[in-house]
């Protein structure tokens, strides 16, 4: 067996395998029902498939640009301006990416150095901080409000400091299914310019947005949108979490940045489907249809746990419902999730690997980007415990 050298030290010394992946894990193991990793259990358009199918035959099959395929970043600024007003040069300013994960690594990578601070709204997604970290840079911590799950503005302006860089939002939030309001992104613009931050907007569930509420982009904000990274998914939009594509919008000096790093990292995404993207995109209904699409489900899901010993806890955006099981257990969130997995058959994710500290509030994440199917065999059990 090859040994870890003892002379090389862990970047992560505390980081262990993501609960994502400890969870689904646990479902095959278990055979049960995978509510857990927030991707769908139905096809992806056929249409778009079979676009991909066209452009590999036709031979685009090699390296694409750097930046992206330019019908690409063409089709991406189009949508930003007729969804926020806001024109990005597809040539400066958009940069397509392996995913928004990647474009959120590339964005912190850029920015932070040895000994600066990023601001984190917590519960967060867990590559945030391990971004930081890994670039020599230290978190601060801002918990989200409970109930409601809203930011502690008051709080956050006392993070700041002589290092502080960079704060990191998230709307739709994941895990939470908050959202950000007006007023919060009025209060993030003041608050950036004041301390001179750059910002990261992981705005991947931008069109799972539901009950009559408006998204909130970084991008409706032009002194924000002017020292933001705003970060965007196609995997999360057409159902295609396994493709790993996405993209960051920012201004012109901070994608210089972003792309000395994009080109060492992955240097440029796979071709055929960012044509396929692009065409798919022409029309707009692939896109704005998503939030009533969604919305059902998640109504549907709802109505199924009534009566159940779960209280549902309100979803505004993304495909993530959250339960509290308080009148049922009173376990901590891991030790809740693993057991009902396995004695169950419903694989869940608990709340806590969200915070630093491992906060418990006996509250589970579900995935309800499902078949119908899927969610009344996932309730049926449910609403048995």
């Amino acid at each position: 067996m090859i040994r870890f050298p003892s002379h090389i030290q862990s970047k992560l010394p505390k980081t262990g395998t993501s609960i994502f992946a400890v969870m689904s894990q646990l479902a095959v193991e278990n055979n049960a029902i995978n509510l857990s990793q927030g991707f769908p259990d139905f096809e992806v358009s056929g249409e778009l498939i079979e676009k991909i199918g066209q452009f590999m035959r036709k031979g685009y099959n090699q390296y694409a640009p750097m930046p992206g395929v330019p019908a690409l970043r063409q089709a991406i600024v189009r949508k930003a301006s007729e969804t926020y007003g806001i024109d990005y040069d597809p040539d400066r300013e958009v940069t397509v990416t392996a995913g928004a994960t990647q474009a959120i690594y590339t964005a912190v990578s850029a920015i932070i150095r040895e000994g600066d601070e990023v601001i984190i709204v917590e519960p967060a997604y867990d590559s945030y901080a391990p971004a930081v970290k890994m670039n020599g840079g230290m978190v601060k911590y801002s918990p989200l409000t409970i109930p409601g799950y809203s930011i502690d503005w008051e709080l956050t302006t006392r993070l700041v400091n002589s290092h502080t860089r960079m704060i990191i939002v998230n709307s739709p939030h994941n895990p939470t299914g908050s959202v950000l309001s007006g007023e919060d992104l009025q209060k993030l613009e003041v608050f950036a310019e004041r301390h001179n931050l750059v910002v990261v907007s992981d705005e991947v569930y931008e069109h799972l947005i539901y009950d009559d509420l408006v998204h909130e982009s970084v991008c409706r904000y032009p002194k924000l949108a002017a020292r933001s990274f705003v970060i965007g998914s196609f995997g999360k939009t057409f159902h295609a979490t396994g493709w790993k594509m996405g993209y960051a919008l920012a201004p012109e000096n901070l994608t210089e940045e972003f792309r000395k790093v994009h080109q060492f990292m992955v240097f440029s995404c796979n071709t055929p489907i960012q044509h396929a993207l692009a065409g798919y995109m022409e029309d707009k209904g692939n896109y704005t249809g998503l939030n009533a699409f969604y919305q059902q489900k998640r109504d549907y899901f709802v109505r199924l746990m009534q009566g159940s010993r779960f209280r549902i806890i309100p979803c505004y955006g993304t495909y993530f419902q959250l339960l509290d099981y308080s009148a049922i257990s009173d376990e901590p969130e891991r030790d809740f999730a693993i057991r009902l997995t396995r004695e169950s058959g419903v694989a869940t994710i608990p709340i806590s690997p969200f915070y630093q500290n491992e906060f418990n509030n006996c509250t589970l994440r579900v995935c309800f980007a499902k078949k119908e199917e899927t969610l009344k065999k996932a309730a049926d059990i449910l609403c048995k415990i």
